[in-house]
């Protein structure tokens, strides 16, 4: 089959997935039934379900509602028989909390680039947080005109705080609020994701638990199913990284890691991460050169999670802090993405070894399984719907992934080293 016919062929299924409700079911006495943030009251047809017990995340489900039925009743039955009295890791059933959790005071940063309606969605999430002692900071990041500005003036006044940042980038931005931010942990979350009220308590709170922890990511689910791009991406896993706390420790590498730290996609991701203040300044913070709106392309919050593993510190992962995300909506909003995740994956390794030239020995010992690694990323996910088995049970396969994005990714890899050092390079004639 010609190049030209696969694409065309690829294209006709990507146009024919259809949009998925979003939802989210207690599996308790109440069996409360909502729709996902944004969305309209569940009916008949096929819902992805986020399953909470006690209020707490514990597994998804994907589901087909049929006409003439009560989907409280469809979903309530299928939750149960999927979960039962079990947790997401086949023991107990989380217990309900007993009280408050001892929390830090804790700064959140959103650094954001001329989309003040989602933005307000997003804040309106933040200040409806549970978490007793914290601020936001705002980061207007090389703006072109002053909406960002006029909406926290008119809208949020004292609860928000507003800083620019004229050089465009993430990382640069995100700096930017770690030097305004007063908390002892720094929070990070998007402009276009959704927080649940308990997420910035449950991203926190480990920090007081474990005094050697430097770094905490949490769940990401999606928003909406809207569009084909959106149910395409989740249905390979999204950003969703599991149902079951895991605490990654350089002292005690885990067996089934055998590049760590250098997989640093498998932690959690930028739109819901958090570190201790005094961490990630020794570190000195994110690479400039890295992430969206660079020409490195992404990879700021890879960088993050490696440089705090590799000074000693400890990350904990939590299903518990949940943030809901609108993933991207178009086949080129994809294939942006695509590109963009292949790069940002070399350009923060390449600004790990530029930074810390001490870790090339254990880089290069990793290098082949890296590369094994980089493969199936791409090759694995050309392969026609295959069984699940991922996280939170939801990456069902049900969609091929196109191989044109696929592609997309290796080329972005391939690039991402040069992209990073040309970002650098403009990045130090910008600070001069």
């Amino acid at each position: 089959m010609s190049r030209a016919r696969g694409v065309q062929q690829e294209m006709q299924r990507f146009l024919g997935i259809r949009p998925v409700q979003v939802a989210e079911l207690e599996l308790d006495g109440s069996g409360v039934l909502r729709p996902g943030p944004g969305s309209p009251p569940v009916t008949p047809g096929e819902v992805f379900v986020l399953v909470r017990r006690a209020g707490r995340p514990i597994g998804t489900l994907l589901a087909q509602v049929p006409e003439g039925t009560d989907p409280k009743s469809v979903l309530l039955d299928l939750a149960a028989r999927r979960h039962g009295n079990a947790g997401p890791a086949g023991g107990r059933a989380p217990a309900p909390a007993r009280g408050p959790a001892r929390v830090p005071f804790t700064t959140v940063v959103v650094a954001t680039r001329e989309r003040a309606e989602k933005l307000a969605h997003a804040l309106d999430s933040l200040l409806a947080q549970d978490h007793p002692d914290f601020e936001i900071v705002v980061v207007d990041n090389a703006r072109v005109t002053h909406a960002t500005r006029d909406l926290v003036r008119r809208k949020y006044a004292e609860r928000v705080r507003y800083v620019t940042e004229p050089v465009p980038g993430l990382a640069v931005a995100h700096n930017k609020g770690v030097g305004a931010a007063r908390g002892e942990v720094i929070a990070f979350t998007d402009d276009d994701v959704v927080a649940d009220p308990r997420w910035l308590t449950e991203l926190t709170a480990p920090f007081t638990a474990d005094p050697g922890l430097g770094c905490a990511t949490g769940l990401i689910l999606p928003a909406r199913l809207g569009t084909p791009a959106q149910v395409l991406l989740e249905s390979h896993g999204g950003f969703a990284k599991g149902f079951t706390a895991r605490t990654y420790d350089p002292k005690e590498p885990p067996a089934d890691e055998p590049l760590f730290p250098f997989t640093a996609g498998r932690f959690g991701s930028g739109a819901n991460m958090a570190f201790r203040a005094e961490v990630l300044r020794a570190v000195g913070c994110f690479d400039p050169a890295t992430g969206a709106g660079t020409l490195a392309r992404g990879g700021d919050d890879l960088y993050g999670f490696v440089r705090v593993l590799a000074d000693g510190h400890r990350l904990h992962y939590t299903p518990r802090a949940l943030v809901w995300h609108h993933h991207r909506e178009t086949w080129r909003d994809l294939e942006t993405q695509a590109y963009g995740y292949g790069a940002g994956l070399t350009a923060y390794l390449t600004a790990i070894l530029v930074n810390r030239p001490g870790l090339l020995p254990a880089f290069l010992a990793r290098l082949p399984r890296g590369i094994a690694h980089a493969r199936t990323l791409t090759a694995g996910r050309e392969a026609e719907a295959t069984a699940g088995g991922a996280p939170g049970g939801h990456d069902d396969r049900s969609h091929a992934w196109p191989g044109r994005l696929s592609r997309l990714q290796r080329r972005g890899m391939l690039y991402g080293p040069l992209g990073y050092l040309r970002a650098r390079r403009a990045w130090r004639g910008a600070a001069r």
